[in-house]
């Protein structure tokens, strides 16, 4: 047996442990018998893989923070097995493109003023580099809900208003509206992140000259405004007298009488597009356009699931990503570009974690589009969530067992609760599925809990499921990935971001 009697240094190889410095016999040498595992070979692949990493201290020319909306831990774990299992292949070894990333760090997501934040002060930590309350859009943390005065003075510049300062191209792309917490957090100071058009602004606001998101988004003053905004949110632009294009029983919601797709055009003439279906996006040619609004429904896009389903047609969001892509890299000063996965979020709000991880599967493919598009070596690719979810993944179901099913156990055995009833590897702390009371639980089967309706079941009786408090990963690739490291505060992303393409250098010398 081997006696810790003097400090032993232990160096492993990939064929045997040596140097064990102990008074053992020859009999008792210690041999690295798993070298042949497949487990133990795979780790030691990823650890050279690592070792030889080498860091790019490039300046980063062009900029791309991808954000899968109440994306947490458990999100991408399920996301994981999800897309491997939809592919036919071992769903839990499987990687998602970001996964792939040498570098991680997680992120520290409370607001100022709660522990739990929502989407709005999480994307202004994000854009900005500080904290900020919960509801609040560009602006400080002293700064009070539904305040126009605050709205006007204490305002705080965002990355994306530094980029356009500079002169370089800037987009936002996400399948939510663009006048949504995390694209507007781009471009808006807003005093209430629900003023996305002035129908949502009380009287006492808009008398005080206060604007709400979308024209805020129009009438951009930095540079030359953003370049590229993709996703819904049309009735936002469009007057209440004006029948939306798509479905002739909705209007528009503005109350100003503005038609601010007119206005988009106006402002920037031949070189700006305005496009709101799948025929106009695939006809759009990136070379002759600089300036792109793209509002593919009067509020958020379809998910994936449905997507197929739209009458008008709407591009994935990994075709829009292709797209402003190929719009913004045509400027020789680098580009800034903001893409979300927006209703990732909103399956977990609805309980239906189907709609989560499809739409978490989007965000995988559109990534993988980026990675098939840019430079690494002059692009850093940071991947992360702004929140999370209650999304849960309990009890001991087998290898390869459905992630979206009820649980089977490693026997093959269906997995039940005390009530005698199966269970689902995949609930959710609270939310839509929750039962009253709890002993009327359904009994379920396998076929109807991988339904794409289905309502996982939830702890918690609640009509919307709520957000989730714990850490984030940041994923990130390209120049200075390597400051994303350790345990961070949120607004840390701004400042690796800033500092990777030196905007802020940049911008102190104009």
């Amino acid at each position: 047996m081997f006696k810790p009697t003097m400090v032993t240094r232990f160096v492993l190889s990939a064929t045997l442990l040596t140097g064990l410095g102990t008074t053992a016999s020859a009999e008792e040498k210690v041999q690295l018998v798993q070298q042949d595992n497949p487990y133990f070979k795979q780790a030691q692949g990823q650890l050279r893989q690592i070792l030889a990493q080498p860091r790019n201290t490039n300046q980063a020319k062009n900029v791309i923070l991808v954000v899968g909306d109440g994306m947490g831990f458990s999100t991408v774990t399920a996301a994981r097995i999800f897309e491997g299992q939809q592919r036919g292949v071992d769903g839990e070894s499987n990687v998602l493109a970001w996964e792939a990333f040498p570098y991680l760090a997680a992120a520290k997501t409370y607001s100022d003023n709660a522990q739990i934040t929502d989407s709005a002060p999480s994307a202004v930590a994000m854009t900005t580099g500080v904290k900020t309350i919960n509801d609040l859009m560009g602006l400080d943390h002293t700064a009070r809900l539904n305040n126009c005065e605050d709205q006007k003075t204490k305002a705080v510049t965002t990355l994306w208003e530094m980029a356009a300062s500079v002169g370089m191209a800037t987009g936002a792309v996400t399948t939510a509206t663009v006048t949504h917490a995390t694209p507007g957090a781009t471009y808006a100071h807003i005093a209430n992140r629900d003023w996305e058009s002035d129908a949502k602004m009380p009287a006492e606001a808009l008398s005080a000259g206060c604007h709400d998101i979308a024209r805020q988004l129009v009438e951009m003053k930095y540079g030359n405004g953003l370049n590229v905004a993709m996703g819904g949110g049309r009735a936002n632009f469009l007057p209440d007298s004006v029948i939306d294009p798509e479905y002739p029983d909705k209007k528009g919601k503005r109350q100003d009488g503005r038609d601010l797709t007119a206005a988009w055009l106006k402002r920037y003439g031949e070189r700006g597009s305005y496009i709101w279906n799948q025929a106009q996006f695939d006809k759009l040619d990136p070379a002759k356009v600089d300036h792109l609004l793209a509002l593919f429904e009067p509020s958020h896009m379809q998910f994936e699931h449905d997507r197929p389903r739209d009458a008008a047609g709407e591009p994935s969001l990994a075709e829009m990503t292709g797209k402003a892509i190929d719009i913004l890299a045509k400027n020789p000063e680098g580009y800034l570009l903001l893409v979300e996965g927006g209703r990732i979020d909103h399956g977990s709000h609805d309980g239906n974690a189907y709609r989560t991880l499809t739409d978490a599967v989007a965000l995988n493919d559109a990534v993988k589009t980026i990675l098939n598009k840019v430079n690494l070596d002059e692009t850093l690719v940071v991947v992360t969530g702004d929140h999370s979810h209650t999304l849960t993944i309990s009890g001991y179901a087998k290898r390869g067992n459905p992630i979206l099913g009820i649980s089977v156990n490693v026997e093959g055995k269906t997995q039940l609760g005390s009530d005698g009833k199966p269970y689902t590897t995949i609930g959710f702390a609270n939310g839509p599925g929750g039962t009253i009371p709890l002993l009327e639980r359904p009994a379920l089967t396998m076929d109807q809990a991988k339904a794409p309706d289905f309502i996982q079941p939830a702890l918690v009786p609640l009509k919307s499921e709520t957000h989730g408090g714990e850490d984030l990963g940041i994923y990130a690739i390209g120049p200075w990935a390597h400051l994303f490291q350790g345990t961070v505060e949120e607004n840390y992303t701004f400042h690796v971001m800033n500092y990777a393409s030196r905007i802020g250098e940049r911008l102190s010398t104009r």
